[in-house]
């Protein structure tokens, strides 16, 4: 792992057989997903949203990934949900928690594991760098929304170290503007912050080991979280907005981005204003 990780992780317990105890139950209860849900995506109904959802779930448990819910989702159908993106475990994390399907960016298609466990959740790859394949992207989007699917949108583009929210591309919004439903589309943003490990404030020193970005790789970083120990993440669920209520999707983008901000640094700095309101 970049940044000198070893020379951090002398200060933590690792615990090799708890990583490999964690791969070898998430690689057991894979097995039945594999098996069901290729038949499950042909067939109609919620089936095949059902057991994703409780696979990522049981994951989260087996990792020792603890989820905190802060606000309500909306109740509207369909959502449009908008995230900030830190790490792999958002995968597990937000997929525990509800069923929409994911929007990522392309090139995660052909990764192993992740790029396969992506698709059993029905996620859609948007390859910005094309724009004519974004457009078709973009308009697969708007009819997965009209057949009343959600689906959780991460428009930073790429993933941080959790330190911050990294700019939002505004282009990822237009599906709010190109929607023709009987009602705006309901867009809700969503913070994701990863606050403890081994129940100890995370802190930029040791934000790396759950912050997958830039050059690093896959592989290590996951083995060595999983040695480290237990995580603890905070989902909150923000007012749910539509493009009329903000007048556009730059200044729905602008939104978005300053809500998950705020809340992101407040939960970094330890002060959680929803605690204290209490």
């Amino acid at each position: 792992m970049a940044d000198g990780s070893p020379t951090r992780a002398r200060s933590l317990p690792l615990s090799h057989p708890r990583a490999l105890l964690c791969l070898l139950g998430v690689a057991l209860c894979l097995v039945p997903v594999i098996l069901i849900q290729p038949i499950l995506l042909r067939l109609p109904g919620r089936a095949k949203e059902k057991l994703p959802y409780w696979y990522f779930k049981v994951a989260c448990w087996i990792l020792g990934i603890s989820v905190e819910v802060h606000g309500e989702r909306s109740r509207e159908e369909p959502v449009l949900y908008v995230a900030n993106h830190v790490s792999w475990l958002d995968i597990f994390t937000l997929g525990g928690l509800m069923t929409p399907s994911f929007v990522a960016r392309g090139d995660l298609e052909g990764w192993a594991l992740f790029g396969w466990l992506s698709t059993l959740r029905r996620t859609i790859f948007i390859d910005r760098e094309n724009r004519t394949r974004s457009s078709a992207h973009l308009e697969m989007m708007i009819d997965r929304l009209r057949a009343g699917d959600s689906l959780i949108l991460f428009p930073e583009g790429t993933s941080s170290d959790g330190s911050r929210v990294l700019p939002f591309k505004s282009s990822l919004f237009a599906v709010a503007e190109r929607w023709q439903g009987a009602k705006p589309l309901t867009v809700q943003p969503v913070t994701v912050a990863y606050t403890q490990i081994n129940s100890m404030p995370l802190g930029r020193h040791f934000r790396p080991f759950v912050g997958w970005y830039g050059d690093m790789v896959l592989g290590p970083h996951v083995w060595e979280l999983l040695t480290i120990g237990r995580v603890s993440a905070v989902i909150t669920f923000h007012d749910a907005i539509t493009l009329d209520a903000v007048g556009g999707r730059k200044a729905m983008s602008a939104h978005c981005h300053a809500e998950i901000s705020r809340r992101l640094e407040y939960l970094n700095s330890g002060y959680d204003p929803v605690e204290h309101a209490a």
